[in-house]
């Protein structure tokens, strides 16, 4: 079972997200991808707003499996705001009722299972369209799609900071780009029924985050040191730790998402993120300072001498500027709560 989030980090989403929940009055709002991390600290801001400012909302979450959200996450499946319906992106029915003001599509197609690359874009794409139909005939004023960072291919080792006016994409031959492939065309189908249907569609181009409901097993390498600093053992950096990445804290990613879909730009791309940059190692110095003194780090490979490590930075002065969103809980105090979630604290 997972517990709720800090009363700290709720009161945090509700400060810097005032005046914006009227818009959701007496509304319903749909959402896939609501299960997990993403999606959970959505519906974590939303229960929370909900019950603050009396708005009588209901959200309806798509999942493959809602016994098992409800059971590690029963605080917010208890919420009679909260309804669970079981079925898949690509094929699910539409639910009761009718009329959705808002849509939120946060699922990704898993990979388990599926045979070629191209088979999991075809469903990636699939599910979009899906959730773009619901939307078109339930009323949908607004709606966000949850894109990623990947649209933009590899990273220039000298450009710091991506844009979203930045014109790269993923390798058309590298068979590995699929999933940046599928946001890409995503994105493009969530233009064109914007376009075509009348209703707001906002994109947003995810980096990389920490905070609790990150699963310590989700490979990603903050969450390995996680679990290795919980097991009590050596934090152990699979390549040479050169990489270069940055870290939004959980609280800000639900601020920055809610802010995108009721106020961002119809039709408009944001970079979601932080922007200061840190390597794979000095995020593992980082924790042994912050959360286990003392604790040992393994590199598996020597660094190159004066080899740049691969970058994965956006830029988010278009969020800062057009929506006034900033990065408020730096990266320490980040480790920090996050560890403390882990710990039960």
């Amino acid at each position: 079972m997972t517990r709720a989030v800090s009363a700290r980090d709720r009161e945090h989403v509700l400060a810097h997200t005032a005046g914006l929940w009227d818009a959701l009055r007496g509304e319903r709002i749909f959402m896939t991808g609501g299960t997990g991390f993403v999606g959970t600290w959505l519906v974590e801001a939303f229960v929370a707003a909900n019950h603050a400012y009396d708005l009588g909302a209901t959200i309806v979450l798509l999942s493959r499996d809602p016994e098992r959200f409800a059971a590690r996450s029963p605080h917010l499946t208890g919420d009679r705001a909260v309804r669970l319906i079981a079925g898949d992106a690509v094929d699910f029915a539409p639910p009761d009722g009718g009329r959705f003001a808002v849509v939120v599509h946060a699922a990704t197609e898993r990979q388990h299972g599926i045979t070629t690359p191209l088979q999991w874009l075809d469903r990636d794409i699939a599910a979009t369209r899906r959730v773009l139909e619901l939307a078109r005939h339930a009323g949908t004023r607004r709606m966000l799609f949850t894109s990623s960072g990947a649209v933009y291919g590899n990273q220039p080792a000298e450009l710091a900071h991506v844009s979203e006016t930045y014109s790269g994409a993923p390798d058309a031959t590298n068979l590995r780009t699929a999933y940046g492939h599928g946001k890409r065309l995503s994105e493009f189908a969530c233009a064109s029924y914007a376009h075509s249907y009348g209703f707001d569609v906002v994109v947003a181009r995810l980096f990389a985050f920490v905070g609790p409901h990150l699963p310590v097993d989700s490979g990603l390498a903050v969450a390995d040191f996680f679990a290795d600093i919980l097991a009590g053992d050596a934090i152990r950096i699979g390549g040479d730790g050169t990489a270069v990445r940055s870290y939004l804290y959980a609280a800000d990613l639900a601020i920055w998402l809610w802010t995108m879909l009721l106020r961002g730009e119809r039709a408009r791309a944001y970079n979601v993120g932080s922007a200061d940059p840190v390597t794979i190692r000095q995020l593992a110095e980082s924790m042994v300072a912050e959360l286990a003194p003392g604790t040992a780090i393994e590199v598996a490979h020597r660094a190159l001498p004066g080899a740049a490590g691969a970058r994965y930075v956006p830029s988010i002065e278009r969020a800062e500027h057009e929506l006034g969103l900033r990065v408020r809980v730096a990266l320490p105090d980040a480790l920090r709560r996050t560890h403390d979630f882990y710990r039960g604290i």
